[in-house]
């Protein structure tokens, strides 16, 4: 399982890009779990307030940079629920959607759960 998932990776970019994937992370999963909580206390219905929680439990795992290309692909598929079944506002969850597509492409970067969980590791060779 550990060597199937760190496929999924290329590499976990460290520095600038690293640092720039850790507020991607933050600004999406951020957005996610927001519009979650703002969406729920204006949804009467059940379906509507699926693809929102949905969509605010993928964000937590978003943040925390755990299981990135699945939670991207699950934050995009939210998001385009919503998008549809909203057309009216569908702005914000298409960009949110895209963002989670990008972040499933690009992986969470070094400063993640996944990198410490599935990234290569340093085998010291002094004696």
């Amino acid at each position: 399982m550990r060597y199937v998932l760190q496929r999924l990776f290329s590499t976990f970019a460290d520095g600038w890009p690293g640092a720039g994937l850790l507020l991607q992370r933050l600004l999406v999963g951020g957005a996610l779990i927001y519009c979650a909580i703002s969406s729920h206390i204006n949804a009467l219905r059940f379906e509507i307030a699926v693809p929102e929680v949905l969509g605010s439990a993928a964000g937590t795992l978003i943040i925390a940079g755990l299981w990135t290309p699945v939670t991207g692909i699950i934050v995009s598929a939210a998001q385009g629920w919503i998008a549809f079944s909203r057309p009216n506002g569908a702005l914000m969850p298409i960009v949110l959607a895209v963002l989670g597509l990008s972040l499933a492409m690009i992986g969470p970067g070094a400063w993640s759960i996944d990198a410490r969980l599935f990234g290569r590791k340093q085998i010291p060779t002094d004696f």
